[in-house]
C-alpha cells in the first residue's frame, strides 16, 4: 500500500449520485461566492468520505463473529430481539455498535451465514445512541442461520440524521463472513443478538472496524493468524 491509498479510499457506487450533486452545487456556489464555494466542495468531499468503502482484512478462522460496522460500542445489555423476526421472546446479549457521521457505513456480515429472514419496519429518528432507538427507530432486522445450527440476528437502525437504510441482500442467500450486505444514510447503529451462551469479547466504549474486530467467537478456536481481503 503507497501512501495515496491511505487517503482516497473506493466510493460505493450508492454514494455517486450523492457525490455528483454536491460536486455540481460547488460550481454554482463558487460562480455565486467564492467562500460559498469552498463551504460546498468541503461538503462534496466528506460525501465523499461519508460513501467510502475501504477493503478488509476479514479473518479466515472460523467461528467469530466480527463487528458488523465501524463505530464504537454504545451498548452491551440483553434484550429481545425484534419481534418481527420470530427468533423467540428470550433475552440475548446485544452489542451495539453506534456509527457516526464520520464513520464508513457500508455493513458486513459478521460471520458466514445463510440469510433467512429479513423484516423491514418503519420508525422514528431518535439519536441511534440512545437505548431506546432500538425500540422506536426505523430498523431493518437480519436473521442468520450460522455453524451448527445456531441463529444470529444483525438489525440495521436508522438515527437522528439517517433517513434511509439500503440492503444489499435478500432472502435466502448465502453470505461469506465480512460481506457487504447493506448501509445506512447518513450516521446510524448496528445491533448484533449473540447466541445463546456465546459472550462478547468487547467492551463499551471499544473503537470497531466492520469485518475486522472480533465481537466473539462461538467455539475456543485460536485467533485468525491469516485473512482475506475483502
Amino acid at each position: 500500500m503507497n501512501m495515496l491509498d491511505t487517503f482516497i479510499k473506493p466510493m460505493h457506487p450508492e454514494g455517486r449520485k450523492f457525490v455528483a450533486i454536491a460536486a455540481g452545487i460547488s460550481l454554482l456556489a463558487f460562480m455565486i461566492w467564492d467562500p460559498l464555494g469552498w463551504v460546498c466542495a468541503g461538503i462534496t468531499v466528506w460525501t465523499y468520505y461519508f460513501f467510502r468503502d475501504p477493503k478488509r482484512a476479514v479473518p479466515d478462522a472460523r467461528g467469530l463473529i466480527l463487528s458488523p460496522a465501524d463505530g464504537i460500542v454504545s451498548l452491551i445489555e440483553r434484550a429481545v430481539p425484534p419481534p418481527e423476526l420470530g427468533a423467540g421472546d428470550a433475552p440475548l446479549l446485544r452489542v451495539s455498535v453506534f456509527m457516526s457521521v464520520f464513520n464508513c457505513h457500508v455493513n458486513r456480515a459478521p460471520i458466514a451465514g445463510k440469510l433467512v429472514k429479513m423484516a423491514y419496519r418503519p420508525g422514528k429518528f431518535l439519536n441511534a445512541s440512545l437505548d431506546k432507538a432500538s425500540e422506536d427507530n426505523e430498523r431493518n432486522s437480519l436473521l442468520f442461520d450460522i455453524d451448527g445450527g445456531r441463529k444470529l440476528v444483525v438489525v440495521q437502525i436508522a438515527g437522528l440524521i439517517a433517513r434511509r437504510i439500503v440492503p444489499f441482500v435478500t432472502e435466502g442467500q448465502s453470505l461469506r463472513t465480512g460481506e457487504r450486505f447493506g448501509l445506512i444514510r447518513f450516521g446510524s447503529r448496528l445491533d448484533v443478538y449473540l447466541p445463546e451462551g456465546v459472550e462478547p469479547l468487547v467492551c463499551l466504549g471499544q473503537t470497531m472496524i466492520a469485518g475486522e474486530t472480533v465481537i466473539a467467537e462461538l467455539g475456543r478456536e485460536t485467533l485468525a493468524r491469516s485473512a482475506s481481503m475483502e
